[in-house]
C-alpha cells in the first residue's frame, strides 16, 4: 500500500505529463505476461510515448484541469495510459499495431481515448492510427511547397533548350566544309 506522500507525488508527476499530453488512450489489460508488456514498453519510448498502468483514482485526480481531463470517464478496471507528446498520432499507430501482431486479442483492449480535449472511442483510435504521422504530413507539405519552385525552373530553362536544340539541328543540317588538302 502506497503512503499519501507517495501517493500525492504519483499524482503529480501524472499530472504533468498530462498537461503536455496531446492525447491519452486508456487501455484495459488482462492477463499480459511481462515479456509482452515490457515489449509494448520498448516499442513506446521507441515512439516517443509514454506507456503508464496506474490507479484509476490517481489518475481521475490528476486528470483534472488538464487537456485529457475527460479520460476520468473511461478509467475503470485494469488501466494502462498510453500519452502521446508531440504526435497523436503516434501512440495510436503504436499501440494499433502492438494489437495486431498480440495473439491473444482479449489480453489488451483500448476502451477510448482523448486528442486534444476531445473524446473518442476505441474505433476513433483505430481511425487515428491509420492518419499519416506528423512526419509524413510535414514531408508532403514540403513536397507541395517544392513542386512550383522546380516547374518554374523548368519552365525558365525550357527557351534556352528549345534555343540549343533548334542550333543543333542547323548545325547538322549544314553541309560540311572539307578541310583543304596540305
Amino acid at each position: 500500500m502506497q503512503k499519501r506522500s507517495e501517493k500525492e507525488a504519483t499524482v503529480a508527476n501524472l499530472a504533468k505529463k498530462f498537461s503536455k499530453a496531446q492525447v491519452a488512450i486508456v487501455a484495459e489489460y488482462k492477463k499480459l505476461d511481462v515479456a509482452t508488456v515490457t515489449e509494448l514498453r520498448k516499442k513506446c519510448r521507441a515512439a516517443k510515448v509514454d506507456y503508464k498502468v496506474v490507479k484509476n483514482t490517481l489518475a481521475k485526480r490528476a486528470a483534472k484541469g488538464t487537456s485529457v481531463e475527460k479520460v476520468a470517464d473511461i478509467l475503470s478496471g485494469p488501466t494502462a495510459i498510453i500519452m502521446g507528446y508531440d504526435d497523436p498520432v503516434a501512440a495510436a499507430k503504436v499501440l494499433t499495431e502492438f494489437l495486431k501482431d498480440l495473439k491473444d486479442k482479449e489480453a489488451l483492449k483500448i476502451r477510448g481515448a482523448v486528442v486534444d480535449g476531445n473524446r473518442i472511442d476505441a474505433a476513433g483510435v483505430n481511425d487515428l492510427s491509420k492518419m499519416p504521422g506528423l512526419p509524413e504530413l510535414r514531408a508532403t507539405l514540403l513536397a507541395m511547397l517544392n513542386t512550383p519552385a522546380s516547374q518554374l525552373a523548368r519552365v525558365l530553362a525550357s527557351p534556352g533548350q528549345q534555343l540549343a536544340r533548334v542550333l543543333q539541328a542547323n548545325a547538322d543540317k549544314a553541309p560540311k566544309a572539307e578541310a583543304p588538302a596540305a
